[in-house]
């Protein structure tokens, strides 16, 4: 009996590693969900929403590097996969999403949930083809594998239903990718140059992103003989941080003063690895040092007087030899001295744990930074709990961290979580979310406990979209339409299946989180957080302070007097900080 096309479709996809497929089946992916079913050497994970399974292979794909598989049916599936999809385009990780269509005969008739998958998923990945017969199935799918593991990137495949379920056709050529990892460095006079420039100049910062994620005992040694403090992203902070006596902490709009200052403040920042993009944050008035492995980058978010391209770890190899032990260490002991006050300030807040239904944040992720095990895996919301889990998660070598660091969506931590247990089922997974966030994807609390992931998941419920609340501030707007009447999320998760705690007095987190801990499955701990906790940046404009004065007066005169002082309250120590 001849093959059908679902068939040797996913039997190419166990051959090449791929361990699940995140997808919600339906018409015409009903061939391919049955070929998984008879094979029984791959997953099908039925996720509730296509948006969550694109999420869930995008954090797969980043933790271990490998292909990392999802799938949407005609129409609508292929609309729900966008966000999920862009997510893991930006963020570098090698996914295939299997988009299937309708029939063949129906291109071009606007049929029921047509869609031009060509159109819908161009600009957010590298490789996107229709396969419209048997013959050109085998090949897209080796084509966009091999260029989702060597652009770093998604790849998708268009397969129509009625092709899954024709007899295959054997193609004589690769059916497999070829994972490359060639090493790139700048030539020897680039590296010369550069060399010549840090032996000559005392006031040397390196700022990490997550293109130096490899090269950890590179930057540190580097940094020793230059007496540099290193600055770095948050995206590459649990790979950058950990032994690593010259860091300074980070800058941007999570960042804190220490890492800005040091950048700010010396004659040369080294660029390693980083497609920084807030560019009100990178200074302006010294020399700048740029080195990435993709040329195009270069230049293109600061004022660089050099930029090279190369792989860090490779290029900092190279270089090393070159570079003579700096005896000066004066700008390396005042931005370290800088640091611990900085860390002084963001312990007061975790040393005052709140008060009733308004627990401090920054101390709910204190305690789970200190519970969490070595290596754990950290999914954090976009918005204010990707602000404390900046500042007090902390590396240790071993630990992840998966966000929307590039698209910077809400919604993204459970999808990750998801990925990431299934993935990695004897680690530890947190998935650490803001109210708004698990309410958005709410339904997929479900797909935990279908798949009996031991996800723990802690809701920061400060009632609010807070860091829009925190935009609209700072920019003389009073927040409006921000606010949240969230259900209780504790009884939502026992209705799914999981157990469910709510936290309302600051001194139960610890106890309640080391109890969610010894469970053996999946834990939702709902925390009531102070709704006013604010996150400062690390430099605060005159613009900035002027609208949030302005959105203070605003707040008076409609009456709202108690906000104004609970929000100056709950944020002296981070306005004294910055003003």
């Amino acid at each position: 009996m001849a093959k059908k096309v679902a068939e040797q479709l996913v039997e190419i996809l166990v051959e090449v590693g791929v361990k699940r497929i995140y997808a919600v089946t339906g018409d015409s992916l009903n061939e391919i969900n049955d070929a998984v079913r008879r094979n029984g050497k791959i997953q099908w994970i039925h996720v509730r929403h296509e948006e969550v399974g694109a999420y869930a292979a995008g954090a797969e794909a980043q933790l271990h590097g490998q292909l990392a598989c999802c799938a949407g049916s005609s129409g609508p599936g292929h609309v729900h996969l966008i966000n999920g999809l862009y997510d893991a385009h930006r963020s570098g990780a090698p996914v295939l999403a299997l988009a299937s269509t309708m029939a063949t005969e129906e291109f071009g008739s606007r049929y029921f949930q047509e869609t031009d998958t060509i159109k819908l998923f161009d600009d957010c990945s590298y490789y996107n083809q229709v396969a419209a017969t048997p013959a050109q199935l085998p090949r897209m799918l080796q084509a966009a594998m091999q260029t989702a593991l060597s652009r770093h990137g998604v790849a998708v495949v268009g397969i129509p239903g009625d092709v899954t379920a024709k007899d295959s056709v054997d193609i004589f050529s690769s059916l497999h990718p070829f994972p490359t990892q060639p090493s790139i460095r700048p030539s020897d006079k680039e590296l010369d140059e550069l060399a010549a420039l840090l032996n000559n100049k005392t006031k040397i910062t390196l700022f990490c992103g997550m293109g130096a994620k490899d090269a950890h005992a590179e930057v540190v040694e580097l940094s020793y003989r230059l007496n540099a403090p290193v600055a770095y992203s948050f995206k590459s902070k649990m790979e950058i941080q950990y032994d690593n006596p010259n860091e300074v902490g980070m800058t941007g709009l999570l960042g804190m003063p220490s890492g800005y200052d040091s950048m700010h403040e010396a004659e040369v920042l080294v660029m390693l690895g980083t497609d920084f993009p807030y560019a009100p944050f990178m200074p302006e008035n010294n020399t700048i040092v740029q080195i990435d492995i993709k040329p195009e980058r270069l230049g293109r978010r600061a004022k660089v007087d050099m930029g090279l391209c190369g792989d860090v770890r490779a290029t900092l190899q190279a270089l090393l030899p070159r570079i003579k032990q700096k005896e000066d260490d004066d700008f390396l002991k005042k931005q370290l001295k800088g640091y611990e006050r900085v860390k002084e300030n963001l312990n007061a807040y975790v040393e005052v744990h709140g008060e009733k239904d308004r627990i401090h944040p920054e101390y709910v992720m204190s305690v789970v930074d200190k519970l969490a095990s070595k290596d754990a895996i950290f999914a954090v919301d976009t918005g204010m709990t990707c602000v404390w889990g900046a500042r007090y998660l902390h590396g240790t070598g071993q630990r992840k961290m998966l966000g929307s660091f590039n698209h910077g969506s809400m919604a993204n931590a459970v999808p990750q979580a998801i990925g990431a247990s299934l993935a990695y089922p004897d680690r530890q997974v947190w998935a650490l979310c803001g109210d708004g966030g698990l309410s958005m994807l709410l339904g997929d609390l479900s797909t935990i406990v279908q798949y009996k992931l031991p996800v723990k998941i802690v809701v920061f419920n400060n009632r609010s979209l807070g860091m829009v609340k925190l935009e609209m501030e700072v920019a003389g707007l009073p927040d409006w339409q921000t606010d949240m009447e969230n259900p209780d999320f504790a009884l939502v998760a026992k209705a799914m299946g999981m157990e469910g705690f709510t936290v309302n007095d600051p001194e139960e987190v610890q106890s309640t989180l080391e109890k969610a801990m010894k469970i053996n499955g999946p834990v939702l701990v709902n925390v009531m957080t102070d709704p006013n906790a604010l996150a400062m940046p690390p430099k605060v404009e005159w613009s900035q302070m002027l609208g949030f004065a302005q959105s203070m007066y605003k707040l008076m005169i409609n009456g709202r007097t108690k906000e104004i002082l609970d929000t100056i309250t709950s944020n002296f120590r981070h306005m004294k900080e910055v003003l």
